[in-house]
């Protein structure tokens, strides 16, 4: 399926240059012809087009309703993509290969022919996208509009043309490299059985009742941390409802906290809510709330750090590669834990032994409790920004404005990170225990992707400030 959909892209990109060049060849009329402009390099450098094609992905992958973990791989393998093709036109970056498990040295630019490196990035990026993703043709008309744009920006035609052909190589690249990953398998691989006959596992909640997905997600290959179980968490509290219990002290904590919520710690956790599965009902009527996954909401900190530091097109991929890297083997390592505990939610406790009316401000998604996957690849991700930009990098968090949200203000990447993580508790979905140690899980994950992964040559001072 993914050589067709390969073969039908280069097929559509054949067929777009032939028009180019028979637009060309026509009436020769105004913004038609091909004119060469010897500046079209600091123009087709803007790392906004970069921020645009990623903010085109985000939106698609909220339409096409792609589950967290399935999230985090759609992030992943376009930004290594645009990546690998940007480090071999410079020599202060070095490849992924041989850093990420089971990626091979990139194909190498042709010597004899002058390569645009950020026309070929974004080229990757697409090609490698397009696979991944279910709206191919919301997608295609996106990309189309390069071509004009690359035309008026004054690029050189058979500049274009290798850059165009050298992205295509590097995405075919790493879209071989992905199929190794296991994701075909886990498609096929059997449900998540429900039983009701072991107290404290998890069932599925109000108001879908959905099937637990993703149960497989720990045999996905990670990237950079060494296996699925390399950061197994401390073991969350024995299920326990007798009167004074540990566990049962959190569940109350849950249901009080729940019952007097300020105003604030509402906004939070809806802030923080990215649940691609959140419905309405209406009478007998259920509909789909468009929302931003956990992954997606980090993709849009690191374009709004990017663009306040006004990063250049390979710094600007850098980021976004990077934090997808993390956030990518947090979720291995998070959905590892989640069906090796399998514990049940607080709603379906609260509701069948303290109180049948209650409901969690927010809607619990469909997948066990520990731990807390909000705490793990948030704790991530702000560890690989801080890596990048320093202990107290300021910013307005506007990520969530596109979905009636306002912005939010955080003095460092940690501070976000912790507040996305207590809003769980606020929300009504996790126990104290799946936020703190999965806090702790993504402390870890953060650590070791920091540290083993390399992408400047000698690495000896990753902060930009």
């Amino acid at each position: 399926m993914a050589r067709k959909t390969i073969l039908s892209y280069l097929m559509m990109a054949l067929l777009g240059s032939l028009g180019w060049i028979g637009c060309e060849q026509a009436s020769g009329t105004a913004g038609e012809s091909w004119e060469e402009k010897a500046d079209y390099a600091t123009r087709v450098g803007d790392a906004k087009l970069y921020h645009t094609a990623m903010q085109k992905l985000s939106d698609i992958v909220v339409y096409d309703i792609f589950s967290p973990p399935v999230a985090s791989r759609v992030y992943a393998y376009p930004n290594i993509a645009a990546y690998e093709v940007m480090a071999q036109g410079n020599p202060a970056f070095q490849s992924l290969s041989g850093q990420l498990r089971d990626l091979d040295s990139p194909p190498a630019p042709p010597a004899d022919q002058e390569i645009s490196f950020p026309i070929a990035s974004q080229e990757a990026m697409f090609v490698v996208a397009r696979a991944l993703i279910f709206s191919l043709d919301t997608f295609d008309v996106f990309t189309a509009k390069r071509q004009k744009m690359y035309r008026e920006m004054g690029v050189p035609k058979a500049t274009y043309e290798a850059s165009i052909a050298y992205g295509q190589a590097i995405a075919q690249h790493i879209l071989n490299w992905s199929k190794g990953d296991n994701y075909a398998q886990t498609r096929t691989m059997s449900r998540y059985e429900v039983r009701d006959d072991v107290a404290g596992r998890w069932t599925p909640t109000p108001p879908k009742f959905m099937e637990s997905i993703e149960p497989h997600w720990n045999k996905i290959r990670p990237f950079i941390i060494d296996s699925a179980t390399q950061f197994v968490p401390l073991r969350p509290t024995a299920y326990n409802m007798s009167k004074g219990s540990q566990f049962f002290r959190e569940v109350m904590e849950v249901y009080e906290v729940g019952n007097n919520l300020t105003d604030e710690q509402a906004e939070i956790a809806r802030f923080w809510d990215c649940n691609p599965y959140a419905v309405k009902q209406e009478g007998h009527a259920m509909y789909a709330v468009k929302k931003i996954t956990p992954g997606g909401h980090w993709i849009g900190i690191t374009k709004i750090v990017t663009q306040m530091n006004e990063d250049d097109w390979m710094h600007t991929v850098e980021a976004y590669t990077r934090v997808s890297i993390a956030l990518a083997d947090a979720f291995i390592s998070c959905w590892d834990e989640k069906y090796r505990s399998n514990l049940i939610r607080p709603e379906t406790v609260i509701n069948e032994q303290i109180d049948d009316t209650w409901m969690p401000l927010l809607q619990t998604p469909p997948f066990p409790e520990y731990t807390s996957g909000h705490s793990v690849i948030s704790t991530a991700a702000a560890m690989t920004l801080t890596d990048l930009y320093g202990d107290n990098f300021a910013f307005n968090d506007t990520t969530e404005l596109a979905y009636g949200l306002p912005a939010r203000a955080y003095t460092s990447f940690m501070n976000a990170s912790k507040e996305a993580a207590i809003s769980r508790l606020y929300g009504g979905i996790h126990y104290m225990p799946a936020i703190e140690n999965g806090v702790a899980q993504g402390e870890k994950v953060g650590a070791y992707v920091v540290e083993h992964l390399q992408t400047r040559v000698g690495e000896e001072d990753m902060s930009m400030n």
